[in-house]
């Protein structure tokens, strides 16, 4: 489900330039705006999204927001002009499937889980040029055709609409089936929190003796497996904790290149550096592959070193490198490396960051306000990454790519801040100082 969400996320930049930004007459800042919309309404429904998963459970609480999701997906396809867009875009905020605090709260994996999600970003732009071959096929009303008219090439051409279904149409549509298909069948097969994990309906994930392991090691390390009642005092008074925040600020970083990537990444393999419709598509795939890779390798060295900050640190360095070689270099190679430094930075660091601080927090209703904040820093991310890149700074977006810059530095500011003050908790708590998290032996991972 998280897999499919990625994907639908990244068809916007890629049916832009499928044909939607002149169907639509995404001019100015109308895709920027169509973007931001999403983001606004998606901040605001976290902090109560995660209380709901926590009190509902995934098994029943993720499936039905993706089939929403799915639904509105394939309502993208049917926009008549931008407008519709924007109406779009807030719809599917409400619905925009978030899997990240089940997964912290019991499983683990943050690196495989979004490492899955990477590769899925990648192979998303192949996908949709497959289904953008559709262009001219189906029937409806005429405005659902592919629009053509006088281009600066050619200002003397015809104008009109095309038979059919535009091809950038067929992308939403057919992956909104995608998506609905996937959320039936996640229905059935979603493994819900380790407490209640083998009492799933259709495929039992854990047996008896096997979720009671899970949930005594979960217990051994942070105490907090067991459900605590729900007040707001108790949700709440974890924002006294600057921790929360700082990992807040991460993740807004870290999103900041993430999303801008995932928008305008299509926009500016074609407009920038010359590319055809169906090689923009298809090369977005190769920096999703390798930042896949990267999460995992990052992964697979922090539980090895049980260390994570430092690799946040080196995707911000990652991002550093890159970002300046895509927006301020001549050769079309070189800006192409570049792009798959700053896909890996971006990429790279959310899992880092989710594990980071799903290591140092305790208390159910505490990580789950954590989570919220997250998500929230996330979506501010997002906003910024999508209005920052403005049309009229086109083909390079020379103030995007510094404010991503300027986010990658602070990336690796706050990353120092943490591990300092962890360091210090650590050495006093061994010292016999104040207990970190309430909790004897508990120590901070740094």
């Amino acid at each position: 489900m998280y897999c499919v969400s990625l994907m639908d996320r990244n068809n916007l930049g890629i049916a832009s330039i499928a044909g939607m930004g002149s169907d639509l007459a995404l001019v100015g800042s109308r895709y920027s705006i169509v973007v931001l919309v999403f983001f606004i309404t998606y901040v605001i429904l976290q902090p109560p999204a995660t209380v709901i998963l926590r009190k509902v459970g995934p098994r029943v609480f993720l499936p039905g927001i993706t089939l929403a999701w799915g639904i509105v997906m394939i309502g993208f396809g049917f926009a008549r002009d931008w407008v519709t867009l924007i109406l779009f875009g807030y719809s599917s905020a409400l619905s925009r499937p978030d899997s990240s605090l089940a997964v912290h709260i019991s499983y683990h994996r943050n690196a495989v889980f979004f490492a899955i999600g990477s590769m899925a970003s990648a192979f998303s732009g192949i996908l949709a040029y497959g289904f953008s071959q559709l262009n001219g096929h189906g029937s409806g009303s005429g405005y659902l055709g592919l629009h053509f008219g006088p281009t600066a090439a050619n200002p003397n051409a015809p104008s009109g609409i095309g038979p059919g279904i535009a091809g950038w149409r067929w992308i939403f549509i057919l992956q909104g089936v995608v998506t609905c298909v996937v959320a039936i069948i996640g229905a059935f097969l979603i493994v819900d929190f380790p407490e209640l994990s083998s009492k799933t309906f259709f495929v039992k994930f854990l047996n008896e003796k096997e979720v009671a392991f899970i949930v005594a090691r979960i217990e051994n390390d942070r105490a907090d497996v067991i459900p605590e009642p729900f007040t707001f005092r108790k949700y709440l008074e974890g924002a006294a904790d600057l921790k929360i925040w700082g990992f807040a600020v991460l993740l807004g970083c870290s999103t900041t290149s993430l999303y801008a990537i995932a928008y305008f990444l299509p926009i500016i393999l074609k407009n920038g550096m010359g590319f055809s419709t169906a090689a923009a598509q298809c090369l977005v795939a190769p920096p999703y592959v390798v930042a896949a890779i990267a999460m995992y390798a990052f992964a697979w060295a922090g539980d090895k070193y049980h260390i994570r900050g430092p690799f946040v640190i080196g995707c911000g360095v990652c991002g550093l490198i890159g970002l300046p070689l895509l927006g301020f270099v001549q050769n079309v190679g070189v800006r192409y490396f570049g792009a798959f430094l700053a896909t890996t930075a971006g990429n790279a660091a959310v899992p880092c960051v989710l594990t980071w601080q799903a290591n140092n927090i305790r208390g159910q209703w505490k990580r789950a306000l954590c989570s919220a904040t997250l998500v929230g820093a996330g979506g501010i991310g997002g906003i910024v990454g999508s209005t920052v890149f403005r049309s009229q700074d086109a083909p390079k977006y020379g103030p995007g790519i510094i404010t991503c810059i300027l986010a990658n530095g602070i990336l690796i500011m706050v990353s120092l801040i943490l591990m300092f003050k962890f360091t210090k908790a650590n050495n006093r708590a061994a010292a016999g100082g104040k207990i970190i998290e309430r909790l004897h032996g508990f120590r901070y991972t740094l």
